[in-house]
């Protein structure tokens, strides 16, 4: 049994430090102390239904679950360095949150918070939305399901992701990603996944200026794109699109075929481009 502390309002430095299997229920972590830390280092602590307006709550907890509670603005960083926890049906406003965490669970929360997730592994989000500057920069081993996001440079230097079902609001996604497979998902935003590596996108729907630039080993598996120009320049690519391509530019090699483009471009390259684009409507 976990001993219950229920109906506080503390605002004290770590107020609850390295608090062991404890549930912590309708509390308030705010007030005029303004103290950092509340519950730094906890161990096997569920925390439920709690308002937070302190900085840096959850550094170094482990084996935890937050449930239907709220980290407004003012909850500065709210889980760095944490490990094997869950976050299910929460509300976080605070900047930076989730950072160089391991073995994280995201359930259907909502997320404001410039810089979020950075630098983690083995981090899980399901049913959630989230706006996000710099989204997941140098995380890796995630897996991402039905995920509404918006924001700027998301996804970038990521390693080994799955991503279903998902709708991504973005520009500059992608950056120097590694080994990432998105299905059945809606892509929209400028300069998508260049510098890639090991990049495929199945049943999805892309759209948005230069796309797909400088990528080794991608693919597009039954992909729609709709007024995308100046694609694919300079990338190994195998690719199988519905609708209109603006246009394509140099691919560097592999085959892309396309229902129809606007103009195919071999112009002024700086490489060696030999990629072969197949127009369905001229056949």
């Amino acid at each position: 049994m976990k001993t219950i502390i229920a109906n506080q309002q503390l605002d004290e430095e770590r107020a609850l430090y390295n608090l062991k299997n404890t549930e912590v229920k309708n509390c308030v972590f705010a007030g005029p102390a303004d103290g950092e830390s509340a519950l730094k280092e906890a161990r096997g602590v569920t925390v439920n239904d709690c308002d937070f307006s302190l900085k840096y709550p959850l550094w170094h907890a482990e084996r935890f679950e937050v449930l239907h509670s709220r980290m407004d603005e003012t909850t500065r960083a709210p889980l760095w360095y944490a490990k094997r926890g869950l976050l299910e049906r929460c509300t976080i406003n605070g900047i930076k949150a989730v950072r160089e965490c391991y073995d994280i669970t995201i359930n259907k929360c909502r997320i404001v918070s410039p810089e979020f997730g950075w630098k983690n592994r083995k981090l899980r989000i399901i049913d959630s939305e989230i706006e996000s500057e710099y989204l997941l920069f140098e995380s890796r081993d995630m897996e991402i399901d039905r995920l509404r996001m918006k924001g700027k440079y998301s996804f970038q230097y990521v390693k080994n992701v799955h991503i279903r079902d998902s709708v991504l609001d973005t520009k500059d996604a992608f950056w120097h990603a590694k080994n990432v497979t998105v299905e059945n998902s809606v892509l929209s935003g400028e300069y998508l996944a260049w510098f890639c590596d090991g990049l495929t996108f199945v049943n999805c729907e892309i759209t948005g200026t230069q796309p797909l630039c400088y990528c080794k080993n991608l693919k597009l598996i039954n992909c729609t794109m709709e007024g995308v120009d100046l694609a694919f320049e300079y990338s190994d690519v195998d690719a199988d699109i519905r609708g209109n391509a603006v246009s394509i530019k140099n691919p560097k090699s592999g085959v892309i075929t396309v229902d129809s483009v606007g103009e195919i471009i071999w112009d002024d390259a700086v490489m060696d481009c030999k990629g072969k684009v197949i127009v369905r409507s001229s056949q």
